[in-house]
């Protein structure tokens, strides 16, 4: 018999089949990344607003100063977190609307900035943050 034995191997790769999983993975990652609320810092800027004087607060809002070396300054005198954080909370319970002003130094640690702004977010007050200085 004349039959011939085909020993070859085909070391030829179809491009098809993996440029269907990369777009396949290119929609599953469009999809899953637009339905993820990213969490923020709820932070206002400094300027103009339209909000009338019933908006404004009872009380007018506290300075928090971060110094270079991460301490605070609660309306001008040294404090500690806690003592900021049970004055933001005493004025919670007095008032619903409550502000505070946050200034930080320019070479301020970005963990004593981020953990005063996280207190405001938790007591649901407004935080506004100004240039750092």
């Amino acid at each position: 018999m004349g039959m011939k034995k085909n020993s070859k191997v085909s070391a030829e790769f179809s491009m098809s089949s993996l440029t269907d999983i990369i777009f396949l993975l290119l929609i599953f990652f469009m999809l899953t990344s637009s339905s993820v609320v990213p969490n923020a810092l709820n932070l206002q800027l400094p300027g103009q607003s339209k909000k009338t004087q019933s908006n404004q607060p009872k009380y007018p809002p506290s300075t928090v100063t971060i110094k270079r070396n991460g301490t605070y300054l609660l309306d001008g005198s040294p404090a500690k977190r806690s003592t900021i954080e049970k004055k933001i909370r005493d004025q919670k319970k007095r008032t619903k609307k409550v502000s505070i002003v946050v200034v930080p130094n320019e070479s301020a640690p970005n963990e004593s900035v981020v953990a005063i702004l996280d207190m405001a977010w938790r007591y649901q007050i407004n935080a506004i943050m100004t240039d750092p200085k």
